[in-house]
């Protein structure tokens, strides 16, 4: 009998793997596409030689994971690559906000109104950012605090909605690049606990930037991988689970799957009937001749590129897909660059570049157009560079991750209370009603993102019970 199994090899069920196999409990992976992965994969989806992300591309909560920082992944073959820029945000007079990794830098592109604003709010958790981020990603519950006194001031700036953050700066510059901050989670801008978001990117740039993992997310899935398999853990992948009785025996069960499929799996009938979800995802990589024209030159520099004209339209599109059950007309986008620092990405020469706009779950429609037309009000002559183009609305994301419900790639709205307690409310979320079955998925806290940390709460619970048992 096996210690533990886990299903599904996302980077939190991997995490969740090897935390258990490093402490000497014997584990294995079943996976059902025939490669691991989950949100960080790579694959060649438009062109020959040119490597896409079909997920996440950008890292802010990879190099700052405290779980991953504990890991030799560097060994095997995880090098982090960082732009000139963590992130811009271009405005269509062809100037930009930017995240930098220099809160000076970062402030001074916010005008000098909101340049001593912005360094009062980060500067004093900047200092503190480690244990701070050990202590917000590790709630609830799973570990004490190390510095309850700073987690609490966090609190009281980050708990209120961003809207009423954001109220503390003057100019719009500061504002706009904030508001896409907080989109990254698909939320609306007045939700609860909003603020905190937004705080969490910025304070990851400042500390060690948002970098992209050379050769594709796919090399941290990979990496991860080797690491287990040295701890003397198993991979077995083109392995669809339907039922526990597909398993192995074990002693424990950890699914790296959504509330609803865990919930069929095992047998758990309507206990997760209340899990929202989210607004999907429509995304397009594409194959370029050369690099976006941005008319911004710190977005040419950037390895990330939020794209949105000011606060009121970012807000105006979130409503739109998250509440008013329509697409936007005109869409924020997150948009990421790989090749502007990793040539192995692309033929030499030629670039890729990764969007994605916000649309309903489930939504049937085609936002290329809309998305477009974005793009071009910032880089005109886009459409000119383009080789070649994969779509995925949200069905399509849906089929290439089961996680991600009609298209949802946060696996659960990140809004309201579930933010933070998911995926359901309760003191102990990774465990469920069956006494060996845990949930580890980024349906669990601290939510969504290529962090491992859900895995590595989760993989807490289990090895905690684990050594009770005679």
């Amino acid at each position: 009998m096996l210690d533990a199994v886990v299903v599904g090899a996302g980077p939190n069920g991997l995490t969740a793997a090897v935390e258990l196999a490093r402490r000497g409990f014997s584990v294995a992976v079943f996976e059902a596409r025939d490669t691991v992965g989950g949100g960080a994969r790579t694959e060649e989806l438009t062109l020959p030689g040119f490597r896409h992300d079909p997920c996440s591309a950008a890292h802010p909560l990879g190099i700052n994971s405290p779980v991953f920082r504990t890991m030799p992944l560097d060994r095997y073959g995880l090098q982090w690559l960082h732009a000139e820029l963590p992130m811009a945000h271009p405005f269509t007079d062809g100037s930009a906000a930017v995240l930098s990794r220099s809160v000076a830098e970062t402030a001074a592109s916010f005008g000098p109104r909101d340049a001593g604003t912005y360094r009062r709010l980060v500067e004093p958790f900047l200092a503190k950012w480690d244990t701070l981020a050990r202590d917000f990603m590790s709630l609830p519950l799973t570990a004490l605090p190390r510095d309850p006194v700073t987690l609490a001031r966090f609190g009281l700036v980050g708990l209120p909605p961003s809207t009423w953050l954001m109220r503390r700066f003057r100019d719009e510059r500061a504002r706009t690049l904030f508001a896409g901050l907080v989109a990254h989670v698909i939320a609306p801008l007045g939700g609860f606990a909003t603020s905190a978001i937004g705080l969490v990117f910025a304070l990851a740039a400042h500390a060690r930037g948002w970098p992209v993992a050379r050769g594709g997310s796919q090399s941290i899935s990979d990496a991860l991988t080797a690491y287990l398999q040295d701890l003397g853990g198993t991979v077995h992948t083109d392995y669809e689970v339907k039922r526990l009785d597909d398993l192995p025996p074990a002693r424990a069960y950890i699914f790296d799957t959504s509330p609803t499929a865990l919930a069929r799996i095992a047998g758990l009938g309507r206990y997760y009937e209340n899990y929202r979800y989210g607004a999907a995802a429509f995304k397009i990589d594409y194959a370029l001749d050369g690099p976006v024209p941005w008319t911004s030159p710190e977005a040419r520099r950037a390895g990330t590129v939020q794209v949105g004209g000011d606060s009121a339209e970012i807000g105006a599109a979130l409503r739109a897909a998250s509440r008013e059950g329509r697409a936007p007309d005109k869409p924020f986008m997150i948009t990421v660059q790989p090749s502007v620092v990793d040539p192995t990405r692309a033929p030499e020469g030629k670039h890729v570049f990764w969007a994605y706009g916000h649309v309903p779950n489930g939504w049937t429609g085609d936002l290329t157009d809309a998305i477009e037309r974005q793009l071009e009000r910032f880089a005109p002559g886009f459409r000119d560079r383009v080789l070649a183009r994969a779509t995925a609305g949200p069905a399509e994301l849906a089929a290439r991750n089961a996680n991600y419900v009609g298209g949802d790639i946060a696996s659960g709205a990140a809004s309201g209370l579930q933010l933070l307690l998911r995926p359901r409310l309760s003191l102990f979320p990774y465990r469920t009603p069956h006494p060996a079955v845990y949930i580890c998925s980024s349906a669990t806290p601290p939510g969504p993102g290529v962090h491992g940390m859900s895995g590595h709460n989760a993989a807490k619970a289990v090895w905690r019970r684990l050594r009770q048992e005679p």
